[in-house]
């Protein structure tokens, strides 16, 4: 949530605008911004395989089969995830270096511009619906702990 509502919007500011100025401003704020994602994106893949883990885990100690819904929830937040780095942020970088390309046509750099907005768009999506199911999976979390508190010692394993 930090780098979606903080720090992306930060490089696009005018602050940022008057730091690199304005001939500057849209292609390296641009690019700062794919520098920070693409951060963000190997921490989101080291979560997920940690959130998917600790699902597991807490389901073989318990001795019960993983919830279907809860699995399909981070499954689906990992597969989002894994299909915005590996594929959509890689058209992204490539359509914002043609859009600012000085060796490439003013009409490839205006389709570039053009198709660079709709999977911006895409991609803001598929960020929207990562932090609502990673906010249903908290809420989930944080709610479990009724369940083990009064849990008989004969049920607990070693």
């Amino acid at each position: 949530m930090v780098l979606s509502f903080f720090a992306v919007p930060a490089m696009f500011s005018n602050q940022t605008r008057d730091l690199l100025e304005a001939h500057n401003f849209p292609y390296f704020s641009g690019a700062l911004a794919q520098i920070l994602i693409a951060r963000y994106f190997k921490m989101q893949l080291v979560c997920g395989i940690i959130a998917i883990a600790h699902l597991l885990g807490e389901n073989l100690y318990f001795g019960r089969a993983p919830q279907k819904i809860w699995f399909a929830l981070l499954t689906a937040i990992f597969a989002l995830s894994l299909l915005g780095g590996f594929w959509l942020q890689p058209k992204l970088k490539e359509l914002h270096a043609i859009k600012y390309a000085a060796k490439e046509t003013p009409e490839r750099r205006r389709e570039a511009a053009e198709t660079f907005k709709t999977w911006h768009g895409i991609s803001q999506m598929m960020n929207l619906f990562v932090l609502v199911g990673l906010g249903v999976h908290l809420c989930r979390v944080a709610s479990r702990g009724e369940d083990a508190r009064f849990l008989d010692a004969g049920k607990l394993r070693s």
